[in-house]
């Protein structure tokens, strides 16, 4: 199935929000306590990543401001380093 950019767009857009409003009134200590809120945060990360990595090469050269390369390799290093999850570094990110 063909998902244009723009619809891969909006996929990065919600997934911010939804990371934005998941961390909303909490602190970084939470993700050492709550495996929800951790996994919610990881998850909204790694869909921000797997969208950016769809994304053609055209419309990236289009907005150039977007760190593409940070993006999509932050998920890659969610996905395959789960095991190895820096946590400061996933919060700095979202907040």
């Amino acid at each position: 199935m063909f998902i244009d950019d723009s619809v891969r767009l909006r996929h990065m857009l919600d997934a911010a929000r939804e990371a934005i409003s998941f961390a909303q009134n909490r602190t970084r200590s939470d993700l050492d306590n709550d495996r929800m809120l951790t996994l919610s945060l990881v998850k909204c990360v790694e869909i921000i990543g797997e969208a950016a990595s769809r994304i053609t090469n055209q419309r990236q050269n289009e907005l150039p401001q977007i760190p593409w390369a940070q993006i999509i390799g932050m998920r890659n290093r969610l996905i395959h380093g789960y095991y190895d999850i820096k946590l400061d570094l996933v919060w700095d990110t979202i907040t």
